[in-house]
């Protein structure tokens, strides 16, 4: 399996894309700090993260005897780079918007 197909393959979980999302909002986070308030067992996080890291979408570093995990953005933007980057920006913005637009009205 080549990179790119361990980046689609981590990021098709939606488990592995809240640990993401939280890592995006703060880098640095323990294991602990990750598993928290998540409805995942400890065992689940660590497996998901596992894939994570096997993909390169998380790094970790030693800091004493914590393990701090911290997103790596890089394999998302080579795929983005590649597979998106084709299309006009602007024409993606816009369908976006209307997208975001047409689910709000129907939650309403």
């Amino acid at each position: 399996m080549d990179d790119v197909d361990k980046v689609f393959g981590a990021l098709a979980n939606a488990n592995r894309r809240q640990l993401l999302d939280r890592l995006r909002a703060r880098n640095g986070q323990t294991l602990g700090e990750l598993c928290s308030g998540l409805e995942m067992t400890r065992q689940a996080v660590t497996q998901h993260l596992a894939v994570l890291e096997a993909a390169n979408l998380v790094a970790t570093v030693w800091r004493g005897r914590e393990k701090l995990h911290d997103l790596n953005p890089v394999p998302i933007h080579a795929v983005a780079d590649r597979w998106i980057s084709k299309f006009e920006r602007t024409r993606l913005d816009a369908l976006d918007d209307l997208k975001r637009g047409l689910e709000q009205g129907v939650e309403k």
